[in-house]
């Protein structure tokens, strides 16, 4: 009976958790990574030349590099950059009033251009409908004013 316990307990003991198969299976996974990095690093030395660059090749690299930095249309790029700030800032004085001093040009001259060809009673309404809505714009842009200064309080 003793034999069949020892056995027993020799088998428990060499059996793999799945703590030690874990910790296993990381410490492989460690020791892999680390050669990868090693092997990757030292293949890039070779590849990039490391430190054994001589002279002509120093030279032939800023030699290419001064010829790339003169072919840059430096002229050109700051004129291009120049002319986007003197659009933006066109766009950027364009203000509302603008747009409603350009609104009230086209409504008068389109009123003109009715009067020239109308009667006398479609005058008359016409002018009363020109009143009511200037009017009404008056009173929109007094309480758009009141309402944005009211605010700013």
């Amino acid at each position: 009976m003793d034999a069949q316990t020892n056995w027993r307990a020799g088998m428990a003991a060499s059996r793999l958790s799945y703590k030690n198969a874990t910790i296993a299976a990381c410490a492989f996974n460690l020791v892999v990574a680390a050669l990868l990095l090693h092997n990757y690093f030292s293949s890039w030395t070779r590849i990039a030349g490391g430190d054994r660059l001589d002279s002509a090749q120093l030279r032939y690299i800023w030699e290419s590099e001064e010829l790339r930095r003169a072919m840059e249309p430096v002229d050109l790029i700051r004129r291009v950059k120049e002319i986007e700030q003197e659009a933006y800032s066109e766009h950027g004085m364009v203000t509302d009033e603008d747009a409603k001093q350009t609104a009230a040009v086209d409504l008068s001259k389109r009123l003109k251009d009715l009067r020239a060809g109308s009667d006398g009673s479609s005058q008359k309404a016409l002018e009363e409908w020109r009143k009511r809505k200037m009017e009404r714009a008056r009173q929109r842009a007094i309480e758009k004013n009141g309402t944005s200064s009211g605010k700013t309080r």
